[in-house]
């Protein structure tokens, strides 16, 4: 059986601005196991990116946690941990891969000194010690003449080399967890595959965590174990992959699967979109946060938020809602 890397419970996050407190997490709560593959998905503003930084410690220091809020690696609670501690987990045991590779990368530092940054950091080597392992990683990630592009520049590589120096950077020091968001937004198709597929090896041959933030559902089907729908600053959907896609619970999950172009291109049908906004973070209701945009919703949804509730006593299948789709109803798969 796989042991438990990461636990969240409880975690609860809100900023402050000029227009008041922006409650941008509300008691999330899902853990992750050892060589486990699991998607964060949700819409713009869902909360996905603010929950990985709150494991990375890399959220601002305006940020604001409820006394309850627990995020434990390992049996050690992130958040609690002081500052020197965090930054020897960061980047060694924990690892994380940003959504532009382009303004993450030094632009006035060759590729090959910011791959040993954490080399040097962390395993205190030298940077010709480091040579030859960053060399090793280039190969690893798939960059032809390693040799020769560890001395490039960031704009000197194409968008896809420069993910994959993203890559390379974060499984430097062999961590144990690897937070991906978006790892192919601005890609085009063929090079998303390849990325796509870099990950998928690595991840069995290094037998790594890895945390998946994605807006594409075809992603999520190629690569991940399980599936953790967010909206509004909350998961109101948990479930395996196949099971996800196959009989969805929450209405706001089968709005996702419907809103997918098909490729069947069926002149006679629109591209479904699922109605209404994202509520405001500045003033959320104090029912279901999808209710003014779900066609289920009902008084009840309004006035009181939905408790979460296990699929057949399975714990790996949850959601929150108060009116769960039934099994096999109509979902047009797309992907």
């Amino acid at each position: 059986m796989k042991q438990e890397l990461i636990k969240v419970e409880n975690l609860q996050a809100s900023f402050s601005s000029q227009q008041g407190t922006i409650h941008a997490i509300n008691n999330v709560n899902f853990s992750i196991n050892e060589g486990e593959i699991v998607a964060l998905v949700g819409e713009s503003g869902s909360g996905k990116s603010v929950t990985a930084l709150s494991i990375m410690g890399l959220n601002a220091g305006n940020i604001k946690y409820s006394q309850n809020s627990t995020i434990y690696y390992r049996g050690e609670n992130l958040l609690a941990s002081k500052p020197k501690t965090m930054k020897k987990i960061r980047g060694n045991e924990l690892s994380m891969i940003f959504q532009d590779p382009l303004s993450s990368l030094n632009p006035l530092q060759k590729i090959g000194r910011q791959i040993a940054e954490p080399l040097m950091l962390h395993l205190g080597y030298s940077y010709q010690k480091c040579i030859e392992r960053i060399i090793e990683l280039l190969t690893m990630v798939g960059i032809p003449s390693p040799e020769q592009r560890i001395n490039h520049y960031p704009h000197q590589l194409s968008g896809g080399m420069r993910q994959r120096v993203m890559i390379a950077m974060a499984l430097a020091c062999d961590p144990k967890l690897l937070i991906a968001d978006e790892p192919t937004t601005a890609l085009d198709v063929t090079i998303q595959a390849q990325i796509l597929s870099v990950l998928k090896k690595l991840q069995k041959e290094m037998n790594i965590s890895i945390i998946l933030i994605t807006h594409d559902l075809g992603v999520v089907a190629e690569l991940a174990d399980r599936v953790l729908v967010m909206y509004s600053g909350k998961i109101v959907e948990e479930a395996d992959v196949y099971s996800l896609f196959e009989s969805p619970k929450h209405p706001y999950t089968k709005g996702l699967l419907q809103s997918v172009p098909n490729l069947r291109g069926d002149k006679e049908n629109h591209l479904y979109t699922i109605p209404g906004t994202v509520p405001n973070p500045l003033n959320l209701p104090k029912g279901c946060s999808f209710y003014n945009r779900c066609m289920h919703a009902s008084p009840k949804c309004h006035d009181k938020s939905p408790t979460w509730k296990y699929d057949n006593k399975s714990l790996t299948r949850g959601y929150s809602c108060w009116h769960p789709l039934t099994d096999r109803e109509e979902v047009k798969h797309y992907v």
